[in-house]
């Protein structure tokens, strides 16, 4: 009697078990070099609230609570990351509430962004010149069209939520041009 057992030929050869972990190992590591490249083109989500709108913020995404922006004089203008995270300006108001209509600080001409002249009560883009009165309109150009607005609502919790305008410009009486 054979005390021997047969031995059964392997499904898997040495060359094909060390095909499979050099593919393995070339396949994680172009992924783990592709995923921060991945992270690095793609824009992340934003929070999107009510109507498309979203929390105003500082330049490091912290939320603005309108009790801050409130205690500034009236008349003033604070800067704060809107939608898309573009700059805009919302107003205090004389009896210190915040003007439901906010202006975008991206100069309609090439974009650029511009400061508030106290002096001057206007907008003074300093690429170019372009001039806005206090409710974004072109006083002077290059500047073709007035400043983008956007509706400003404050929260229950204090929190400033920021939404597109999609109706008609109170300006001009006509459709956005950024719509």
């Amino acid at each position: 009697m054979d005390d021997t057992f047969p031995l059964e030929e392997s499904s898997l050869s040495r060359r094909q078990l060390l095909n499979f972990l050099t593919g393995a190992t070339v396949a994680v590591t172009i992924g783990s070099a592709l995923y921060p490249v991945n992270q690095f083109f793609v824009p992340p989500k934003e929070d999107i609230g009510v109507e498309g709108g979203i929390i105003a913020t500082d330049i490091l995404g912290n939320p603005i609570p309108a009790s801050q922006i409130l205690t500034e004089p009236p008349g003033t203008r604070a800067l704060v990351a809107g939608l898309a995270g573009e700059p805009t300006y919302l107003v205090v108001k004389d009896d210190q509430t915040l003007d439901p209509i906010g202006l975008v600080d991206n100069c309609t001409h090439l974009g650029c962004t511009f400061p508030w002249n106290p002096v001057d009560q206007q907008f003074q883009c300093p690429c170019h010149g372009s001039l806005y009165a206090p409710d974004g309109m072109v006083i002077r150009g290059p500047a073709p069209l007035p400043l983008k607005i956007v509706h400003v609502t404050v929260m229950d919790n204090g929190s400033i939520l920021i939404s597109p305008w999609t109706e008609a410009d109170p300006r001009t009486g006509k459709e956005p041009w950024w719509v």
